[in-house]
This record gives structure tokens, sequence and C-alpha cells, in this order.
């Protein structure tokens, strides 16, 4: 029997987010079709690996200025493997067609994630 989209949406989800699926003020349905839609179709298909979905999204929140979700999906990067020095790639290369500020912001954001996951790191047991 084939997963059914929500059951890839969700795997997916785990992938990148370690499992803590990120709380929102959606409502349901909306949450759903994320979860089905976004996730469990378009994030499984063939063509691209989750590692360059991954920059193709943060490339684009970055253009676009998106700070909520370039702390969701600057997470799920690192995540996924992806270094910092590559995402900082990825701003710089966006600054040149997005903006200089999107930019400014975006190097913030960053830094911000990557602390706070370093800080939730180091509080771990070992």
């Amino acid at each position: 029997m084939a997963e059914t989209p929500m059951e890839r949406g969700a795997a997916i989800l785990q992938k990148l987010f370690a499992g803590a699926v990120p709380r929102s003020a959606l409502p349901a349905d909306f949450a759903r079709m994320t979860v089905e839609h976004v996730f469990g179709n378009l994030w499984c298909r063939p063509g691209l690996t989750l590692e360059e979905r991954e920059l193709v999204t943060t490339s684009v929140l970055v253009a676009l200025g998106r700070e909520h979700e370039q702390r969701l999906h600057f997470r799920a990067a690192r995540n996924l493997g992806l270094s910092r020095a590559k995402l900082e790639e990825v701003v710089m290369h966006v600054a040149h067609y997005a903006g200089w500020p999107a930019a400014v912001t975006a190097f913030g954001v960053l830094d911000e994630v990557w602390k706070a996951m370093d800080a939730e790191a180091a509080q771990k047991p070992r």
C-alpha cells in the first residue's frame, strides 16, 4: 500500500524539523493542506533532493524577506546537514538579485537560528 500524502508530508516534516513540527495559528484545514500538498506532494517529487529543495526554499524566503519562515527553513537546512557557510553563500548570491537589505536581514536571522541551535545542542545530555 502506497503512503498517503499526509504520511509522506509528516515524514518530510520530521526530517526537516527533527520531530518538532512548528506550531502556528494556522486553521486546521490549511495546516492539513500544507502537510499533504506542500510537503507530501511537492517536496516528495523526483528531480531534486531534500537538500536542493531546502536551498531553493531558503533562497526564495530570503528574496521575499519572510523572516518567520527563514527561521524555520534555516533550522531545517541545518537539520539536513547544510553548512552555515553554504547558507551564507546562498544569501550573498540572493543579495545581488533581490537586494542588499534582504540579505542583511537574512544574515541576522541565520545568526539567530544558528546560535539558538548551538545552545539547544549544548543543553542536550550526552
